[in-house]
């Protein structure tokens, strides 16, 4: 054991690396899709239940996500000149 090393820093650093490897685990058993334990059914939220699967996958299909239309205010004649002039301003001080 090195002299200049104190046991903290070796704690710490035991520390850091079983929480990396931790970490790493959580990490590739979440990309692979594993739930729970060994035997048990995968938790299937009840809305994608009803989906059904898609010939020889494992997960359900999750539906599209629709995007709403952007939504736009029309403003004033005030409120227009208003914000000009707020341009205006901060363009003077760039």
């Amino acid at each position: 054991m090195p002299q200049h090393v104190s046991v903290m820093q070796q704690v710490g650093v035991a520390a850091l690396v079983t929480a990396a490897v931790a970490w790493a685990v959580g990490l590739a058993r979440g990309a692979r899709g594993v739930r729970g334990v060994r035997g048990a059914e995968p938790a299937v939220p009840r809305a994608a239940a009803t989906i059904p699967a898609s010939a020889g996958t494992r997960r359900p299909r999750i539906p599209r996500q629709s995007v709403p239309a952007s939504e736009s205010v029309e403003l004033t004649p005030a409120e227009r000149a208003a914000f000009a002039g707020l341009v205006r301003r901060l363009e003077e001080r760039g």
